[in-house]
C-alpha cells in the first residue's frame, strides 16, 4: 500500500466507512462536525490514518435523518435522469398532487425534499416501474456503487425461447465484450419472463433477449433490493418508510 492509500483524505475515508457521501462529508468537515482522534478537523483535503477514530457530531446525524428517498412508478416516455432529446425527466412527476394516497410513511411534503434529489440508477425511456430518487448519498452509493443489489423485472416478450436460450439468459451472455453476471430468469406466464439482475448495463435486458431471438415489448421494474413497487400506481410516488431498506 502506498502512502496515499495509507493516508486517505478524511472525506474519502468517511465515505468508505459508510458514514455518509463524499459531498456530505465535505459539508460536515467545513461545519466543524467531524473529530479525528478527539480533535476537530475542519480543513478539506486533510489526510488521516486508516486507523484513526472518526466521530460525528449529533448535528450531522440530525441533518442526515432529514434526508428523504422517494419511490416513483415511472411511466413510459420519461427519462430517469436529466432531460434529453425533448423528453422530460421523471422528477417533474414528484409533486404533491402525484403523491400516492396509500403513502404511509408519515412524512409531510416539503419543497426542500426536491433539492438535491437525484436518481439512484436508471430506467430506459420505454420502460416503466420502480425508480429510486434520493438525497441520501449512502443510499445512492448502495444502489449504484456496484454493491450487488438485485433488481427484479417483468419482461413481456415475443418470439420462441428454447431451453438452451433460457440457460444462456441465466448465465452465458456477453455484452460489450464483458461477460454478464449470473441472472435469475424464469417464465412468469406464457409471454412474460421474470428477470433478477445484479448489474445494470445500458438496455441490458432488451439486448440479452435480442441475442436469444426474443423481442421485448414491455418491461417493468418491480423490485430494487428489498423494496417492492407493490400497488404504487404509474406516475405516482411515495416516500421510503423509516422501516424500509434496500
Amino acid at each position: 500500500m502506498n502512502e496515499i492509500d495509507d493516508q486517505p483524505r478524511l472525506s474519502k475515508r468517511m465515505s468508505e466507512l459508510g458514514l455518509c457521501s463524499r459531498r456530505e462529508a465535505e459539508q460536515w468537515i467545513v461545519n466543524g462536525w467531524v473529530r479525528v482522534d478527539g480533535r476537530i478537523v475542519d480543513v478539506l483535503g486533510t489526510r488521516i490514518s486508516r486507523e484513526a477514530k472518526i466521530e460525528i457530531d449529533q448535528r450531522a446525524r440530525v441533518q442526515q435523518d432529514e434526508l428523504v428517498t422517494v419511490i416513483l412508478n415511472k411511466p413510459i416516455g420519461y427519462v430517469s435522469g436529466q432531460a434529453e432529446d425533448g423528453y422530460e425527466p421523471a422528477t417533474v412527476l414528484i409533486r404533491p398532487e402525484n403523491r400516492w394516497s396509500g403513502d404511509d410513511s408519515g412524512k409531510r411534503f416539503d419543497l426542500k425534499h426536491l433539492q438535491g434529489l437525484a436518481p439512484a440508477g436508471r430506467l430506459d425511456i420505454d420502460s416503466t416501474g420502480l425508480m429510486v430518487y434520493t438525497q441520501d448519498g449512502r443510499i445512492a452509493k448502495q444502489l449504484i456503487g456496484g454493491n450487488d443489489v438485485e433488481k427484479e423485472y417483468l419482461v413481456r416478450v415475443q418470439g420462441m425461447l428454447s431451453d438452451e436460450g433460457l440457460a444462456r439468459l441465466r448465465h452465458g451472455l456477453t455484452l460489450d465484450g464483458v461477460k454478464l453476471k449470473p441472472a435469475r430468469v424464469v417464465w412468469q406466464n406464457e409471454d412474460q419472463l421474470r428477470f433478477g439482475l445484479r448489474e445494470g448495463r445500458k438496455r441490458q435486458i432488451r439486448r440479452m433477449c435480442e441475442i436469444v431471438g426474443l423481442k421485448v415489448v414491455g418491461l417493468k421494474r418491480i423490485r430494487t433490493g428489498r423494496v417492492m413497487l407493490g400497488a404504487l400506481p404509474v406516475g405516482q410516488w411515495r416516500y421510503l418508510r423509516a422501516d424500509e431498506g434496500f
